[in-house]
């Protein structure tokens, strides 16, 4: 079914400002870079810098798939979705392109970066490993959401 035909069921679409508003208040979703065969799928925290940017801080090993296939990718996807009930969700998706910010530039980034979520593993590795930061640039995005139960569900109609 599509999203029109869904709308009978509660769904809605979200504005930019909705959208807008949730990707300010989330910090994880799920990175989609391209492969041969299936996408490379990652959960990433992420810092988002109020209009089409976001930024994502890498933590790299000796070969790291990750960097490798954002540095082949023309482009990349972006998930971020909140569920708390089966009849109240929102999701919002994302494509656009993915590329690393030199690090003369990572002062300027400092403030959205530190807003990003990390497992507390990675802040302590981070002291050891190579970092690079990698920004999103948001091409599109389509957010949708589910706030209620159905309409044949709602007894106050």
């Amino acid at each position: 079914m599509s999203v029109d035909e869904l709308q009978d069921y509660g769904l809605v679409e979200m504005n930019d400002d909705e959208i807008h508003t949730f990707l300010s208040t989330r910090k994880m979703g799920v990175l989609g870079l391209p492969e041969e065969g299936p996408p490379y799928l990652l959960p990433m925290s992420y810092g988002y810098d109020g209009d089409r940017r976001l930024y994502f801080t890498y933590l790299l090993g000796s070969r790291s798939r990750k960097a490798t296939s954002s540095e082949a990718a023309d482009t990349a996807s972006f998930l971020v979705f909140q569920v708390d009930t089966m009849y109240t969700w929102e999701s919002v998706r994302m494509t656009g392109t993915i590329t690393a910010v030199p690090e003369t530039e990572w002062d300027e980034l400092e403030e959205i970066a530190n807003g990003a979520w990390r497992p507390e593993i990675f802040e302590s590795a981070t002291l050891s490993g190579d970092v690079t930061v990698y920004e999103f640039r948001i091409d599109e995005w389509t957010g949708i959401k589910h706030q209620g139960l159905p309409p044949e569900f709602d007894t106050n109609t």
